[in-house]
């Protein structure tokens, strides 16, 4: 009868620690926070990626109209004239400085023939921080239908931009942490294009550009 006692009093011991362990609260607090904070640290961190990377779209598109309009003011321009034009466009991009933008300053015009063609006449490039050629003059593209009107002349600003995440980027290159890339973040591809129509003038020539 005695065995019988101690084999009782051993259960309910084990069952009165587990039943204090379940109600026992102390550092449940700590365990929720390893939890949530990472879900709340990434969270953070795309909201902050996301603003960053529809505030460099804006000043994409900021640039490129900047650059066509100050163009199209031209009477006339040289390709070192082209080329300041583009690097103050680059400029409005700062502080941000993990790509370089590719921009460029195209003139064109529509033939008057029966079947219009649109045509290079001088172009300008800023690509990797360096000026430069940009379409071989004399050579076709392709407009908006609303734009082909004959003997049209137009001022043709494009600018474009592989944005970096800055979560994923380092001084030496780029370093994929993986989250931003699930969200679609990574080297995002940012474009705009503005066509305008010369304001002094007809056309705008180009010497030897």
């Amino acid at each position: 009868m005695k065995h019988h006692q101690e084999t009782d009093g051993g259960k309910t011991g084990l069952l009165i620690a587990i039943r204090d362990f379940l109600h026992d609260r102390r550092g449940v607090a700590a365990i929720e926070f390893a939890i949530v904070a990472p879900i709340l640290f990434a969270m953070y961190f795309l909201t902050l990626e996301f603003g960053q990377a529809i505030n460099a779209n804006k000043k994409i598109s900021r640039a490129a109209s900047m650059i066509g309009d100050l163009a199209a003011q031209q009477p006339s321009i040289t390709p070192s004239e082209a080329d300041a034009i583009m690097k103050i466009g680059g400029a409005i991009l700062k502080p941000y400085n993990r790509s370089e933008p590719n921009i460029t300053l195209t003139a064109i015009e529509v033939t008057d023939e029966d079947t219009p063609e649109v045509r290079v006449v001088w172009s300008r490039e800023l690509k990797n921080g360096s000026t430069g050629p940009g379409l071989p003059k004399g050579s076709n593209i392709t407009i908006p239908e609303e734009l082909m009107k004959k003997g049209a002349f137009y001022i043709w600003a494009t600018t474009s931009l592989g944005y970096k995440p800055i979560i994923t980027w380092s001084s030496n290159g780029q370093k994929s942490l993986g989250i931003t890339a699930m969200a679609g973040l990574d080297n995002l591809q940012m474009s705009e294009r503005y066509y305008l129509r010369p304001r002094m003038s007809s056309s705008i020539p180009c010497s030897d550009c």
